[in-house]
């Protein structure tokens, strides 16, 4: 079991592995990414896109994993990045 420091630890490790990649990341792995960043964060702004349609996707992600916790969501975007970053090669 990991515990709270460590999984926080790994969470910020991949949030700065996706923030320093520079290529475009596929659109429905961004908006999963969205959704667990946003739960993994207590972030519950509404999503600010200019294009209502952009901002309807995010909230269907957020709405898609709104029964999970704080670390589960920390646990799937870990998860989510090093599966993109292991199998993108």
């Amino acid at each position: 079991m990991t515990s709270k420091k460590d999984l926080d630890i790994e969470f910020k490790t991949a949030v700065d592995l996706v923030n320093d990649h520079t290529d475009p990341f596929p659109a429905d792995f961004l908006l999963r990414l969205y959704a667990y960043y946003k739960k993994a964060t207590s972030n519950y702004d509404r999503p600010s896109s200019r294009k209502p349609i952009i901002n309807a996707f995010k909230a269907n992600a957020l709405f898609q994993i709104k029964n999970i916790s704080r670390e589960q969501a920390k646990v799937e975007y870990i998860n989510l990045v090093n599966t993109y970053f292991l199998y993108r090669k």
